[in-house]
Parts: C-alpha cells; sequence; structure tokens
C-alpha cells in the first residue's frame, strides 16, 4: 500500500496523528530542512521510531508550536499604501 493510498483510507475528517518529516513540515509551515532544524535545537518535538520509520506525532508538534515565541513585528507594508 502506497503512502497516498493509506493516506486517502482515511475520512478528511480524520487527520493522520502519525506524520512523516516532509508532512510534519509542510503542517507548520516551513520546508523540511527547516523542521530539522527546529527539531535539533529542540523546538519541535523528535520522532517516534516505529521499526525503520520516523514518524512525529501531530498532538506534539501542535504542543511545540503552541510554545513558539510570537515575535510581533510591524507588519506595515509601505508598498501597500
Amino acid at each position: 500500500m502506497r503512502i497516498t493510498e493509506r493516506r486517502n483510507a482515511l475520512p478528511l475528517s480524520l487527520p493522520p496523528r502519525g506524520l512523516s518529516r516532509v508532512e510534519a513540515a509542510t503542517y507548520i509551515g516551513v520546508s523540511p530542512s527547516k523542521f530539522d532544524e527546529l527539531v535539533r535545537d529542540g523546538r519541535m518535538p523528535p520522532p517516534i521510531h516505529i521499526d525503520a520509520r520516523r514518524v512525529w506525532d501531530r498532538n506534539k508538534i501542535d504542543i511545540a508550536f503552541d510554545g513558539l515565541p510570537q515575535n510581533h513585528t510591524d507588519d506595515h507594508n509601505p508598498w501597500d499604501d
């Protein structure tokens, strides 16, 4: 069974609990290499090892994402004027 077939086995209302590295990165809106950096420095959780697979727990990613600092910057873009 291919990954796409496994993902399609779930109804849209039931997102997968375990995410691959690429899925986890996409889930939080960063590239896989940035996600690797976040895992290395502890801002994102480490993967769970299931045999040879590495899987990230979506719930732990949510908690880690909620804990990231909120950098509030001036969002004013002069080109919008």
